[in-house]
Formats: structure tokens, C-alpha cells, sequence
């Protein structure tokens, strides 16, 4: 049930307006959610039905749901390697010409250790350079998607992000091993888009090389 406590505003095609609406009426979490009513909640300025059946999707794939939820599209996302440069207007993560190892040098002295040991790790299995996007994400590869609501833009295919209270690793799961090789990581947890790591001292290092590897070797098409 771990994806029930997600912000609203971070998962996938639901945009800040609607997040934002749905904030100002105390729904911040997608658990906030649950046996709310759709028909209510659509009336909200700026939340629209491509963001209520996103929401009812994750809400559905954790034994919850909204009420009278808005009716779901068959058409689904579509991801294809490399950008594209079309990108929703409200998107405001870009990639950045900021130097990732300067970025991580900056950090306390525990998550640079940990992004250094990151950056080298990824480094080694993609044999890519690493790019920021935004202020604090690091990511390797690119990947264009296009959601059945039409938004779409450009990001990374896989990375990580060396935050304060978490470390953030995207790109990760979905794929055929995933789920064993996350059972082999150690004390994790898991989000609607990425997984969560509180230290690289608490988790089996090598697993997670490997699960890297794993999810670079993917097609994002498949």
C-alpha cells in the first residue's frame, strides 16, 4: 500500500493544476483519495478526467477507489528512446548543462559519498554520461513518452536523485526482474515512480548494480 502515500503532485501525467486544486481541498496524498467521489471532485478548477483516471489507476492497483470514477481510456502511454523536444508546456524539469559530479561534490558529506558511489556505479553499467535534470535529478539515457491524454515530453530513462532524507532511484521497476531483484536490495521502499533507499550502507549494493543493469538493458518500447 506503500504507493498510497505518494504525493499527488508526483505521480506521473497529473499536472500541478490538479494537484493543486486537489491540495487546497486537503487531498495531498493518492491514500487521500480513496472513497472520494469523482463526480465532486471533477468540478474542481483545473482537475480534469485525464488526471482522475491516472489517479483511479494507482488507487486501483492497491485495492482502493474513487467513487464514481471518471470511465478509464484503453489507449495507454507510449515511450520511445530519445528526445524529441515536444514537451508539455507545464513541464518545468529540463535537462541542464550543470555538472553532476560538481552537484554531488556540493552535498553533506554523507550523500556525496553516496552520490559519488551512485555516479560511479551508473557510470560503469550504461557507459553514458550522466546529465542533471532540474536542481537534483541525475539521469542517464533519454526517453520520450506521450500519455493516451496527448501530454508528453522528454526525460531520462534511468537515474537517481541523492535528496536529504532519501536517496531516489528512477527507472527501476516494471521491468521482468524487477521484483526479485528488488527483493534481494534490502530495507527499500516504493513509490508510484521511483524507489527509496534511506542509505547505500543498508541495502546489498550488488543487487542493486545488477538492477540497474537490468532496467538499462530494457526497451522502453516493449
Amino acid at each position: 500500500m506503500q504507493a498510497l502515500s505518494s504525493l499527488i503532485v508526483d505521480v506521473p501525467g497529473v499536472g500541478r493544476p490538479a494537484a493543486g486544486a486537489l491540495a487546497e481541498h486537503g487531498l495531498r496524498t493518492v491514500g487521500d483519495l480513496a472513497g472520494r467521489d469523482w463526480t465532486e471532485l471533477q468540478q474542481l478548477h483545473g482537475v480534469g478526467p485525464a488526471a482522475g483516471r491516472r489517479l483511479q489507476a494507482v488507487l486501483t492497483e492497491h485495492g482502493a477507489s474513487l467513487v464514481h470514477p471518471p470511465a478509464p481510456q484503453t489507449r495507454g502511454t507510449v515511450l520511445t528512446k530519445g528526445a524529441t523536444g515536444t514537451v508539455a508546456k507545464d513541464i518545468v524539469t529540463h535537462a541542464t548543462q550543470v555538472d553532476p559530479a560538481q552537484y554531488v561534490a556540493g552535498l553533506d558529506a554523507r550523500r556525496s559519498r553516496e552520490g559519488a558511489q551512485l555516479l560511479e556505479m551508473f557510470d560503469e553499467v550504461t557507459g553514458e554520461r550522466a546529465t542533471m535534470w532540474g536542481p537534483s535529478m541525475i539521469g542517464y539515457g533519454e526517453v520520450h513518452y506521450r500519455y493516451a491524454t496527448g501530454r508528453e515530453g522528454d526525460t531520462f530513462q534511468i537515474g537517481f536523485s541523492p535528496r536529504r532524507a532519501e536517496l531516489a532511484l528512477y527507472g527501476l521497476q516494471g521491468h521482468p526482474r524487477s521484483e526479485e531483484l528488488l527483493g534481494r536490495l534490502g530495507k527499500h521502499r516504493t513509490g508510484v515512480a521511483c524507489v527509496w533507499v534511506r542509505s547505500l550502507d543498508v541495502i546489498d549494493t550488488e543487487a542493486l548494480a545488477e538492477l540497474v543493469a537490468h532496467a538499462w538493458q530494457q526497451d522502453p518500447e516493449s
